[in-house]
């Protein structure tokens, strides 16, 4: 790698970091289409490479989430082991799949998610009460469902699990997110082992982008828990929409 791609992977980094933090999602979703875009990776080596970077920044923006809000272990246990065991296999099944086949379906994933997230911000309260309106013995089928499809798309499951903390659980969306973290933690390093046991992750690549999110993602939490609450739920729905035309336009 030169010298120029080693800098340039490093600023991505920085700006991918900062988004990760700001969104509780380790920066993966962002930089799956950055990856095919500016450097040509196929759908899986682009997903792959971007969870190099995606699980020590999910490590330090867990840790500073919970130094804010101090996240139950309970709850991130059970979340981690059901995420842990349907990750495994969904990525088992997503390294052998179709490449234009799974960049169309992310796509679509993609938009599920921001029509998803667009209609709670017309119909639910734009504030979380911070607790729980439910046992937390269902973030077993919410880790599981996560899990997969965090698996199979390398973006963890934070995505999935945050805007369901809040509309179902009642959580708010910082709270949500420090959660979803606790999810994604083992989903993603679990993803990653599994592409790069199938050589679908391109070292070079993803360690520079690793060491700039690790430099910037503690700026994001920071953001995170200074903006609004409907101003960052806006946000999370546009991040989702650009995430999804940068895809459809490769």
């Amino acid at each position: 790698m030169n010298p120029f791609d080693l800098i340039l992977n490093l600023v991505l980094g920085l700006i991918l970091g900062t988004l990760g933090g700001l969104f509780g999602i380790g920066g993966g979703l962002i930089a799956i289409p950055a990856l095919g875009i500016l450097f040509g990776l196929d759908q899986q080596l682009a997903q792959g490479t971007a969870l190099v970077m995606v699980v020590p920044n999910v490590v330090l923006a867990l840790w500073r989430y919970h130094q804010r809000n101090r996240i139950d272990p309970r709850h991130a246990l059970l979340l981690g082991a059901s995420s842990f065991a349907c990750a495994w296999l969904a990525s088992l099944y997503a390294v052998g799949l179709d490449v234009s086949t799974m960049r169309w379906a992310f796509v679509v994933f993609l938009l599920v998610l921001a029509a998803y997230n667009l209609a709670r911000l017309r119909l639910a309260p734009t504030t979380g009460a911070g607790g729980l309106r439910h046992h937390w013995g269902w973030f077993a089928p919410l880790g599981g469902v996560s899990g997969a499809l965090g698996g199979l798309f390398g973006v963890g499951g934070a995505v999935v699990a945050t805007p369901v903390l809040t509309s179902l659980f009642g959580a708010s969306q910082v709270v949500a997110q420090g959660l979803s973290l606790s999810l994604a933690l083992p989903g993603t390093a679990v993803t990653l082992l599994t592409y790069a046991l199938y050589g679908h992750v391109n070292w070079w690549m993803g360690v520079p982008l690793a060491l700039g999110g690790l430099l910037s993602i503690s700026w994001g939490v920071r953001l995170a828990h200074a903006l609004p609450e409907r101003l960052l739920r806006v946000l999370f729905c546009a991040f989702l929409l650009l995430c999804a035309g940068l895809l459809g336009l490769k």
